[in-house]
């Protein structure tokens, strides 16, 4: 795997990964990303703010197998948010996921930050399984929460 930055042209393609887990997981429900009128057009929000970035990963022949975003969190200081972590099947199994929740975390600390928020689903166990492994704690659900329909919330000191 190798990654690069978000650009127009993956928009769609993204897109599709995002909803296709979802609805796997029966979360192709509002409340969730899955709804979110700008899912078709992720690269115009992650290109927008130098506080911002997706990673898109590729495997060896170049073609799109998910993705990871990061993003500053505005209801907690010094805080940014791991984002929209989505593999292809093909992709899973592997421990690509850990590779890209570790490249986050050192783009989030190469930028000043001193924690990463995260939201989830309890279908998305695989998920959960993840993010409690490289150590991530829940939290009590924010107020400021804008996917209702989440219901497991993390968060990360970073040294």
């Amino acid at each position: 795997m190798h990654y690069r930055i978000i650009e127009p042209k993956d928009d769609l393609i993204l897109a599709d990964i995002i909803r296709t887990n979802l609805k796997a997981n029966n979360l192709d429900i509002p409340g969730t990303v899955y709804f979110d009128d700008n899912l078709n057009h992720l690269s115009d929000y992650y290109l927008a703010s130098p506080r911002r970035t997706y990673f898109i990963a590729l495997d060896d022949a170049d073609n799109i197998i998910g993705g990871i975003g990061l993003a500053e969190l505005d209801f907690m200081d010094g805080t940014a948010e791991l984002q929209k972590l989505y593999l292809t099947d093909a992709a899973k199994g592997q421990g690509l996921s850990y590779k890209l929740v570790e490249l986050v975390e050192k783009v989030a600390v190469d930028r000043g930050y001193k924690q990463i928020y995260l939201e989830t689903h309890t279908n998305l166990m695989t998920a959960i399984h993840v993010y409690e492994k490289c150590g991530y704690k829940q939290i009590e659900k924010p107020n400021e929460v804008v996917h209702s329909s989440m219901n497991r919330f993390y968060l990360k000191e970073l040294v």
